[in-house]
């Protein structure tokens, strides 16, 4: 039984160099074209995964942006009145009218609540900022790619 998987394989073998050693120049360059259109079709796959995994990450940077914008319009809606009536307490010996007291209240408890909102919308809008948009995975291969084809041609 060994004899005709020895055949075999050395009649597989030497089809497989009969056929590389004689093929046409036509041939080669077809073969190089496919082998080009594989490279490019790998780099754009590399290139989609990476764009989606770009995506995701601002989307997680948005969705805690709006998260930082929600909490600071809820904290500005229910504290905002408590800590108002609060600081209005502390102008009643100033000799404020009642209203005037209640609304220098309000806008300092108000002014309190925008600054931590803001500090929190550009905390992350800073850390958004400093995520590249260059996919680099896919230069590099590009690059790589690129010198392969010179050292080729």
């Amino acid at each position: 039984m060994s004899a005709p998987r020895t055949s075999l394989t050395k009649t597989t073998t030497d089809e497989l160099n009969t056929r590389t050693n004689g093929d046409s120049l036509p041939t080669l360059f077809s073969r190089l074209g496919d082998d080009v259109m594989a490279l490019f079709n790998s780099q754009l796959a590399l290139f989609k995964v990476e764009i989606k995994e770009e995506a995701n990450a601002y989307a997680r940077g948005i969705t805690t942006i709006a998260v930082g914008a929600v909490i600071a319009m809820v904290g500005f809606a229910l504290l905002n009145v408590a800590l108002a009536f609060a600081v209005s307490t502390l102008f009643a010996g100033a000799n404020f009218s009642q209203p005037a007291s209640y609304a220098l209240g309000f806008v300092i408890t108000g002014a309190f609540y925008v600054l931590v909102g803001a500090i929190l919308v550009m905390l992350m809008k800073n850390r958004l900022a400093k995520q590249e948009l260059v996919p680099q995975r896919t230069v590099a291969e590009l690059r790589k790619d690129k010198q392969w084809l010179k050292n080729e041609l």
